[in-house]
């Protein structure tokens, strides 16, 4: 399922998550719900100079904005390129709200730099 054709969730199931996303990002808010529901999404990490490497991240959906929600990442189709990280669900929904606009501007499923960041635990 492309992200364009994603269903946005209800507003009471939006609401839930309103205290922990910044005003700017709500429009995308119940469609980010929406995916994070789905448990997988399929995308292209952007290289520059180089061919984009296809993905799929899966996680476990949690009922709670603060329950922990365990997101691993498998490059290329290659198990050796897994990798994993635990954070809230409002934190992982974050995420998933930078991969939609990223999405949106350049048609490319791929998260944030600074998701990347954490997991893969650079600090900054």
């Amino acid at each position: 399922m492309s992200i364009d054709q994603l269903q946005p969730v209800s507003q009471q199931q939006a609401t839930v998550y309103l205290p922990y996303i910044q005003q700017t990002k709500r429009n995308f808010l119940p469609y980010a719900i929406s995916l994070y529901q789905k448990g997988f999404v399929e995308g292209h990490r952007k290289i520059e100079a180089s061919k984009n490497i296809p993905f799929i991240a899966t996680w476990n959906v949690a009922t709670l904005p603060s329950d922990l929600t365990r997101c691993r990442i498998q490059f290329n189709g290659n198990a050796e390129l897994s990798y994993e990280v635990r954070m809230a669900s409002f934190e992982f929904i974050n995420f998933l709200i930078e991969l939609m606009e990223n999405y949106k501007r350049q048609k490319l499923s791929d998260f944030s730099t600074t998701f990347y960041r954490k997991l893969l635990s650079i600090e900054d």
